[in-house]
């Protein structure tokens, strides 16, 4: 495991050897989940594609050190952060969706990637679209994985803030080394049980994420503010985004998908970007990777034919 240091937090990321593919692969993992669970889809990529995967702040190995650090770090960059737009401010909260992109801008740059596909699922699907947002000239793509959204439902969302602040509040470290435990997350959010590896790896990423980035996501990832943004976002990314759909996901349902989709300018607002995977729920890339990794290649494969094709025509 290698990490690299982002606003006084230690990042754990895993990056695969460089290929003839000009364009490296981003993989952002969702709440409370870690970078391990695209290991599968990596594996079917790796050999055509320079991969990278990391653990988001305060989620699997990248917790933080002293966190008086990273608050001094975030109020010296509050005071220099330059905004584009009035409705682009990364620094709302440190735990909004845009500050987490604006983490992965700096490991982007630490690492030397200056030209990348992002890859999120749920959660990391909106802090894909912000860094695009962020970083047009380096981000050449999004795909978003189990990932929509875009409007506010406030009765919905108060149930849902008030139901994940309860689950965050029974977490104690013995609850990991309960017998069978793990049999509950084989089933939880997915439309066929998943192996009890990943279960195991569900519990274990439930109990270490830090408390205070746990709650601080959920909460600032579901206000109307930033729900009404999201539409906002997409259509004003000028980079192709597509969407992969779980057709049983009940966290992210297929019509929320086709939602947000709809609003990106290059597919003429016809959701034409969504791709919907059969007998899948929340956790596409553990529940059917080799399904999501040949979508992944297909997509970004052919991007980068057309946009050299028209490179060409242009030249000629």
């Amino acid at each position: 495991m290698a990490t690299i240091e982002i606003l006084g937090v230690p990042h754990a990321y895993e990056l695969t050897a460089p290929t003839s593919y000009p364009h490296t692969l981003v993989f952002i993992h969702g709440w409370l989940n870690s970078r391990g669970y695209w290991q599968p889809v990596i594996s079917r990529l790796a050999d055509s594609f320079q991969c990278l995967c990391y653990d988001l702040r305060g989620f699997g190995e990248s917790q933080p050190k002293i966190k008086t650090d990273y608050n001094q770090d975030l109020a010296y960059l509050n005071l220099t952060a330059q905004s584009t737009s009035p409705t682009l401010n990364p620094f709302d909260s440190f735990y909004s969706p845009a500050a987490y992109a604006q983490d992965l801008v700096g490991l982007l740059q630490q690492l030397n990637i200056s030209s990348a596909w992002l890859i999120g699922h749920s959660l990391g699907g909106t802090i894909a679209l912000w860094t695009a947002s962020e970083v047009p000239e380096c981000v050449k793509g999004v795909i978003c994985i189990n990932s929509g959204g875009g409007i506010y439902l406030k009765e919905a969302f108060e149930q849902f803030r008030s139901a994940g602040q309860k689950f965050l509040q029974v977490r104690p470290r013995w609850l990991s080394q309960l017998p069978l435990i793990d049999l509950l997350f084989t089933r939880a959010n997915v439309a066929r049980p998943l192996e009890r590896t990943w279960a195991r790896q569900r519990v274990i990423d439930f109990v270490v994420a830090d408390p205070e980035a746990a709650l601080g996501s959920l909460l600032d990832s579901t206000t109307e503010e930033e729900v009404n943004r999201l539409p906002q976002l997409v259509s004003r990314l000028n980079q192709p985004v597509y969407f992969l759909a779980g057709e049983e996901d009940k966290v992210m349902e297929p019509k929320y998908v086709r939602h947000l989709a709809s609003f990106h300018r290059l597919f003429q607002y016809s959701g034409d970007n969504v791709i919907e995977i059969p007998h899948c729920g929340h956790l596409a890339m553990l529940e059917q990777p080799d399904v999501v990794a040949t979508h992944i290649h297909s997509l970004v494969k052919n991007q980068h034919s057309t946009i050299s094709s028209e490179q060409s025509m242009v030249n000629g």
